[in-house]
C-alpha cells in the first residue's frame, strides 16, 4: 500500500509540474499563490482530519483508552513531521534531531536505536565534529531524496565508527563531500538530500550514545529565509507522514490479528519497501492477554550480531521503555543452561527472568528481531495460566498445558 501511495503521488506531482509549465506558472509562483490564499494551510488541516481514518480502520479497538493512545499518536507524528519537513529542512543550516525517539514512535520503533538525521545538500561539504562516548554501535549514512519524497532513499555513502580515526580522547571529525579525503570521509553526491546516524545500544540504560554536531565547511552555518514553496512543500509533506504512516500501521495490525499470540516471520520484502533493515528478519504479530494469563515466548538465539524482543500497543508504538521493561535483548537477557531464552509477557511480575510489562495494556503488537544472524528459528509461543508459570522452572516444565502453540 505505501510503495502504490509513493508511486501515485510521483505521478501526481510530475503531472503538476507539466500543467504548471503548460499555464505558464513555476512551482514557485505556484506555491506563493497558495500560502496567500491560505490553501497550503487549509489543506494540511485537512489531510490531518482525514488521517482521524486510520483510528477507525477495521479491526482497531474502538475503547476509550485505545482511542486516547491512538490520537495521541497521530498528535506526535504531526510533531515529527512539522520538525522534519519545517523546522529542521533547510541544508544551509544542518541540525541534526531525532524523528523518532521516546515520544513519537512508529512502526514497531526499536528501543535499543537511537536515530538522527539531518537535510543535506550535495552541493555542499559538511563536517561532524564528535565524541564517540559508550554505544555499541555507530554509523553515517548519506543518501539520495529526503523523508517525504518517494522512491526511496539511496544510499550515496556509508561509514561506521570501526573506521574512523579518533582521538586518543574519542573525539573525531568527519567529512562529508562529494570530492574524496584522505581520511574520515562520508561520500556524497550532489544528489544527496539525507544524512542518517544509527546508534545501537546493548544496556540503554548504562550507555552514552555519541555527541554529535553537524556544520556547513563551504560557507556559513545561517539559516536561509523561508520561502512559500519550502512552506507549501513542507506541510505537504508533514501532514502526508501523518496521514501514510498511520493508514500503513493500522493495516498491519489488523493484519497481525490473524495470528494473535504467534511470532510467524514477516515477508521480509514488504519490511524492506517499508524501511526494515534487510539485515533483520523480523516476527512481527499481535498479542492479546486475559487478567489471569501470561505469553511464553522461547527461542534458541543462532549466532548473530543482535537480537531483541519488544512489546508495543495496537498503533504500533513501541510502550515506555524509559520507566518500564517492555523489552529485551541479546545481552539483557537472562539465558537457560541449554542457550536458549524464555521471555514471558505478563500484566503482573511474576517472579521469573525476563518479564516482559504490558503496561496496563490487555492487547497489542509485538516484534522480535535476529540482527545478521546466521539462520533464523522460529520463536515458539504459548499462552498459559499465570499461576501456571512458576512450573516453567521445574524439569517437567515443556509439558506445562497451554491455551495456544505455534509449530517449532
Amino acid at each position: 500500500m505505501r510503495n502504490l501511495l509513493i508511486k501515485l503521488l510521483a505521478v501526481f506531482r510530475r503531472f503538476s509540474l507539466w500543467w504548471l509549465k503548460l499555464r505558464g506558472k513555476t512551482p514557485a509562483s505556484h506555491a506563493e499563490q497558495r500560502v496567500v490564499s491560505g490553501q497550503s494551510w487549509d489543506e494540511f488541516c485537512d489531510t490531518l482530519k482525514a488521517a482521524g481514518a486510520s483510528l477507525t480502520f477495521p479491526g482497531a479497538p474502538t475503547d476509550p483508552f485505545n482511542q486516547a493512545e491512538g490520537y495521541r499518536y497521530l498528535t506526535r507524528l504531526a510533531r515529527a513531521g512539522l520538525e522534519a519537513f519545517i523546522e529542521y529542512a533547510d541544508p544551509q543550516a544542518p541540525v541534526l534531531h531525532r524523528v523518532v525517539h521516546e515520544t513519537v514512535k512508529m512502526g514497531a520503533d526499536n528501543p535499543d536505536n537511537f536515530y538522527m538525521t539531518a537535510r543535506l545538500d550535495g552541493r555542499c561539504d559538511y563536517r561532524i565534529r564528535g565524541q564517540r562516548n559508550t554505544v555499541k554501535y555507530l554509523g553515517f549514512g548519506t543518501h539520495i531524496g529526503h523523508y517525504g519524497q518517494g522512491g526511496g532513499l539511496p544510499p550515496t555513502g556509508y561509514i561506521e565508527a570501526s573506521q574512523l580515526e579518533m582521538n586518543a580522547d574519542g573525539s573525531f571529525e568527519l567529512i562529508l563531500s562529494s570530492k574524496p579525503q584522505t581520511k574520515n570521509w562520508l561520500p556524497m553526491t550532489e544528489e544527496t538530500g539525507t544524512l542518517i546516524v544509527r546508534q545501537t545500544f546493548l544496556d540503554r540504560a548504562n550507555e552514552q550514545p555519541a555527541d554529535l554536531v553537524i556544520e556547513r565547511v563551504d560557507g556559513g552555518n545561517e539559516p536561509s529565509a523561508i520561502t512559500p514553496q519550502r512552506l507549501d512543500e513542507g506541510l505537504k509533506s508533514a501532514s502526508t507522514l501523518v496521514a501514510g504512516a498511520s493508514l500503513l500501521f493500522a493495516k498491519w495490525a489488523r493484519d497481525f490479528q490473524k495470528h494473535s499470540n504467534e511470532l510467524p516471520l514477516f515477508d521480509p520484502e514488504v519490511s524492506n519497501k517499508a524501511g526494515g533493515d534487510p539485515n533483520i528478519r523480523y516476527y512481527h504479530s499481535h498479542w492479546a492477554l486475559a487478567p489471569d494469563e501470561a505469553l511464553v515466548i522461547e527461542a534458541m538465539p543462532p549466532v548473530c550480531e543482535h537480537w531483541n524482543f519488544q512489546l508495543n500497543n495496537y498503533w504500533m508504538e513501541s510502550l515506555d521503555y524509559r520507566y518500564f521493561t517492555i523489552h529485551t535483548n541479546k545481552h539483557l537477557a537472562h539465558y537457560e543452561p541449554d542457550g536458549s531464552v524464555r521471555i514471558i509477557v505478563a500484566h503482573q511480575n511474576p517472579g521469573l527472568p525476563n518479564w516482559i510489562n504490558t503496561v496496563g495494556h490487555s492487547s497489542g503488537t509485538m516484534c522480535f528481531r535476529w540482527i545478521r544472524a546466521q539462520d533464523h528459528p522460529q520463536p515458539r509461543t504459548r499462552v498459559v495460566k499465570v499461576q501456571e508459570l512458576k512450573r516453567l522452572t521445574e524439569p517437567s516444565a515443556a509439558n506445562a498445558p497451554s491455551i495456544s502453540t505455534t509449530p517449532a
